[in-house]
């Protein structure tokens, strides 16, 4: 039984192909009345034509695509000025908030880590009134404050301006956050107004610019329609001229003297000649008939020549197929000498294995290795 294996199944196929494709070429070359030589001018134009219309809309796509990005690409550029604008502002309003209310000098422990402390600073005591005398300092002892009833109304009066102080400055800074949100939704109103105006505008030089595409269209139309109109009526009065010089003229009036030539009498006037002679009809006729006759020859000629090259196809083509019959019978026996000789190979090692099997079991010591040795030799 023999086996078909991938590569000769693709060798197969290779040679069907070629042969498929020599015979599509004899019939091509041999064959005189189908055979054409040089190019088709009308199936090139029409490709030119097709691939010129592709490229338009092509190009027509590109110019849309490029109009939607600029679009886009105008809207991207203002909203990331409006996104730039507002990020400004709020970090301006940042360091206005902290330079005003988040002062160094506002620290509750600023004194702890002043640089100025000591130029500030003054002497332990400066008068009996003085309120930075404490009784660690040793400047001022029990018995010695005359003035506490007006020294605790001034602290009241000075915790009283204290707060009203701090109030004062919370409602500024609350009037100034919301000045500064009022100030950005002012801002983003304004720049969407800008946008919205940006794109109105577009939209109308748009409309403009359809409209005046349009009327420019609407103006060709009219100048076309008149040209064509002008030409169809120059052309009826050119064809009422020459119908009218027709009728007039020695060609409509079958005049035979108008046929004559300047040349000779054996000679005509093509465009005036109106017929032959009963002579002449019949020395066509005889013409024709010859004509018919070698036609017949000639078509003979070409049956038998088609013939002759059928034959010699049919002959080449049988004589590749007993070749190819030939390689597939060598091909054949080549592989039932190899199957042969795989046999032979695998019975022999079969044998040395049992062989190996039956000196292992008679002698487990491992002196097997010196009796196969001697048994080969």
């Amino acid at each position: 039984m023999e086996i078909a294996l991938p590569r000769d199944l693709a060798q197969d196929v290779g040679l069907a192909e070629r042969r498929h494709g020599e015979l599509c070429r004899q019939k091509r070359i041999f064959n005189a009345r189908n055979r054409v030589i040089g190019g088709d001018p009308e199936a090139w134009d029409v490709q030119v034509h097709d691939q010129k219309i592709k490229e338009a809309t092509e190009k027509a796509r590109h110019e849309t695509f490029a109009a939607e990005m600029r679009q886009n690409d105008k809207i991207m550029c203002i909203l990331e000025n409006r996104e730039r604008r507002d990020r400004k502002n709020l970090c301006r309003a940042i360091n206005d908030f902290r330079q005003r209310f988040q002062k160094p000098e506002t620290c509750r422990e600023f004194d702890l880590s002043d640089p100025l402390a000591l130029k500030k600073d003054r002497p332990a005591r400066q008068s009996d009134d003085d309120v930075r005398n404490s009784v660690s300092g040793m400047q001022k002892f029990m018995g010695e404050d005359l003035h506490s009833h007006q020294r605790k109304r001034f602290q009241q009066e000075q915790n009283r301006e204290w707060s009203l102080q701090q109030q004062r400055e919370w409602q500024n800074a609350r009037a100034n956050h919301r000045f500064a949100e009022a100030l950005h939704t002012q801002t983003r109103l304004q720049l969407d107004h800008t946008a919205r105006h940006l794109q109105t505008l577009e939209g109308s030089t748009r409309k403009a610019v359809c409209a005046a595409v349009k009327e420019f269209n609407r103006n060709q139309a009219l100048e076309s329609a008149a040209r064509r109109k002008w030409e169809k009526k120059q052309e009826q009065e050119a064809n009422l001229t020459e119908i009218s010089s027709l009728l007039r003229g020695d060609l409509l009036s079958e005049n035979p003297q108008q046929a004559a030539s300047s040349f000779g009498p054996h000679r005509v006037v093509p465009d005036r000649w109106k017929g032959m002679s009963q002579d002449q009809l019949e020395q066509t006729r005889l013409v024709q008939k010859q004509q018919g006759q070698e036609k017949l020859r000639l078509q003979e000629e070409e049956r038998q020549r088609d013939m002759d090259w059928d034959r010699q196809r049919i002959q080449k083509a049988r004589a590749t197929l007993l070749f190819e019959r030939q390689q597939q019978r060598q091909l054949r026996e080549l592989r039932r000498a190899l199957d042969n000789t795989n046999h032979i190979l695998a019975q022999e090692q079969h044998l040395r294995k049992n062989y190996m099997k039956e000196v292992y079991t008679n002698n487990p010591t491992g002196d097997y290795f010196s009796q196969f040795n001697t048994s080969s030799r």
